[in-house]
C-alpha cells in the first residue's frame, strides 16, 4: 500500500519543490516571499489532511466491519463537510492576509508582494481541500494506486504552467509569483475533476441526494470525532512551522529564503516514512474494524524499523548533497549558506520525524485521536523552547538544533508509547480469542 501512496506523496512535494524551482530564478525577495505563504498554506492543507484522515478513518472502519451500505454516504458526507469548511477559510483568510503575514514578520513591502500569491490560491482553495479528502477516501477503501496518478497528473501538469505563467513564455502574459498561484490552482483544478470522478464511476461512493440533517450530523460527528484532533494536531506543526519563521525572520530575508527552500527539500525525505503512515489509517482502521490486533502490531513494527532506517539514510544523503543542492537553488552566497546549514543539521531528526508520523497515524486510526494530539502539544512545546533557546545561545545554527533534538526526542517517545498500547490490545484479543474457543484461522490472525 505505501508504494504507490509514496509516488503520490513524492508528486506531492514536486509541486513544491518545482514552484520553488521557478521561483528562485525571480531572486532571494521572491523566494523570501513565498516563503513567507508556506504556513499559511499548510493551515489549509493541515485541516484538509486532518478533515482526510477522519473520513478514511471511518469509511475503512465500516469497510472491515462489512457496512458497505454505509460507506458511500460517509464518503458523500465528508466531501460536503470539506466544502463548508474550505468556504470559512477562504473567506478569513482574505480578509486578513495583512495582519497575518505582518504577524510572521514579513516587511511592510514585502507584503504586496506575498499578496500576489496568497489572493488567487485563497480562490482556487476548493480544488486543493476536496483533491485531498477524496484521495483519502478512494485510500481507505484500500487502493492507492488512484490517488497516486491523480497527484502525478497534478504535478506534472504544474511542471508545465510553471514556466509559461511565470516567465511569460510562448506568448503569455510575465506573471512572476501570480503565475505560481494560477499555475497551482489549474493543476489542483484538474486533480479535483480526477478524484471526483474516481470515486463516483469507479468507487460508487458518491450519493446524489439530498441528506437528511439527522444522517448529515451523524457522519460529521463520526468523522470529526478523529478529523478535528488530527486537524488542531497538524495546525499546532502549522503554528510551529509560523513560529520558527518568525524566529528565523530575525536572522534576514536572505535566512526565511533558505528556510523555504531547506523546508522543500526536506519534504522528499519525509514523504517516504508520510507514505507509510498514511497507509497505516486504512490498514489499521480495516484491521480495527476486523479486530485483528496483531495484524496491527507486526505493521507498527514493521513501520517504526522502517522509519528510523530511511531516517539514517536520508540524513547522510543530505548532508553529502548539501552545498550542491544549495547552489541549484541560489546564487546568493548568503542565500547558499544558510540552505546548506539547514540541510546539514535538521535531517539528523529525521528517524524521529518519521516514528511520530508513523505512531499518530496509528493512534488516529485506533480511534485515540486525543493522544496522538497530546504527543503534537508536546512537540511544539519543546520545539519552541529548544529553538528559541538554541537561537540566543548559538545562532541560526542553535535554532536549527533545538528543532532537529526535538524532532528526536518526541518521536521516541510516541513509538514506544504506541508499540506498548498496541502490544497490550493484541495480548488482550488473543486472550480473549483463547478463552471462547476461537478457530486456528482466527486465534492465527491475531496473535
Amino acid at each position: 500500500m505505501a508504494g504507490p501512496m509514496l509516488i503520490g506523496f513524492m508528486a506531492m512535494v514536486a509541486f513544491n519543490l518545482i514552484d520553488t524551482y521557478f521561483v528562485s530564478k525571480l531572486g532571494t525577495r521572491a523566494m523570501a516571499a513565498m516563503a513567507f505563504t508556506f504556513p499559511v498554506v499548510m493551515v489549509v492543507f493541515s485541516v484538509a489532511f486532518g478533515l482526510g484522515i477522519g473520513a478514511a478513518a471511518v469509511v475503512s472502519r465500516a469497510i472491515g466491519a462489512g457496512e458497505h451500505e454505509h460507506t458511500g454516504q460517509l464518503a458523500t458526507h465528508a466531501l460536503m463537510l470539506a466544502v463548508v469548511v474550505l468556504i470559512v477559510f477562504c473567506a478569513v483568510g482574505l480578509a486578513t492576509m495583512d495582519q497575518v503575514f505582518r504577524a510572521l514578520g514579513a516587511e511592510e513591502d514585502l507584503i504586496p508582494v506575498i499578496k500576489q500569491y496568497m489572493r488567487i490560491w485563497y480562490i482556487g482553495m476548493p480544488f486543493v481541500v476536496v483533491p485531498i479528502v477524496g484521495n483519502n477516501i478512494i485510500r481507505a477503501t484500500g487502493d492507492t494506486a488512484m490517488p497516486a496518478i491523480i497527484m502525478s497528473v497534478g504535478a506534472g501538469l504544474n511542471v508545465v504552467l510553471d514556466p509559461l505563467l511565470i516567465f511569460g513564455l510562448w506568448g503569455l502574459p510575465r506573471m512572476e509569483l501570480a503565475g505560481a498561484a494560477v499555475a497551482t490552482v489549474i493543476a489542483r483544478a484538474v486533480t479535483f475533476v480526477l478524484s471526483l470522478l474516481i470515486l463516483h464511476y469507479r468507487k460508487k461512493m458518491l450519493v446524489f441526494a439530498i441528506p437528511r440533517l439527522s444522517a448529515l450530523w451523524a457522519s460529521w460527528r463520526r468523522i470529526l470525532f478523529i478529523g478535528v484532533p488530527a486537524c488542531l494536531t497538524n495546525l499546532l506543526a502549522t503554528l510551529l512551522m509560523g513560529v520558527m519563521t518568525r524566529l528565523v525572520a530575525g536572522f534576514g530575508e536572505a535566512a526565511v529564503a533558505a528556510v523555504g527552500v531547506g523546508q522543500r527539500i526536506m519534504h522528499f525525505s519525509e514523504m517516504v516514512p508520510a507514505a507509510v503512515a498514511s497507509s497505516m489509517v486504512p490498514f489499521v482502521g480495516q484491521n480495527l474494524g476486523a479486530r485483528a490486533f496483531g495484524r496491527i502490531r507486526r505493521a507498527l513494527r514493521f513501520g517504526l524499523t522502517f522509519a528510523v532506517t530511511w531516517g539514517a539514510i536520508s540524513c547522510v544523503a543530505l548532508a553529502l548533497a548539501a552545498w550542491p543542492l544549495a547552489r541549484l537553488f541560489s546564487d546568493d552566497p548568503a542565500v547558499v549558506k544558510k540552505i546548506a546549514l539547514f540541510l546539514q543539521i535538521i535531517p539528523i531528526g529525521l528517524g524521529g520525524a518519521g516514528c511520530g508520523m508513523l505512531s499518530g497515524a496509528t493512534l488516529n486510526a485506533l480511534h485515540r485521536p486525543i493522544l496522538s494530539s497530546a504527543f503534537r502539544v508536546v512537540h511544539v512545546g519543546l520545539l519552541v523552547l529548544l529553538a528559541w533557546s538554541g537561537s540566543r545561545m548559538w545562532q541560526l545554527n542553535g535554532l536549527f538544533a533545538g528543532g532537529m533534538v526535538s524532532n528526536v526526542l518526541v518521536g521516541a517517545a510516541a513509538a514506544v508509547f504506541t508499540w506498548r498500547m498496541v502490544t497490550r490490545q493484541a495480548r488482550s484479543a488473543a486472550d480473549r480469542c483463547q478463552a471462547t474457543d476461537a478457530s486456528p484461522e482466527v486465534e492465527i490472525e491475531l496473535i
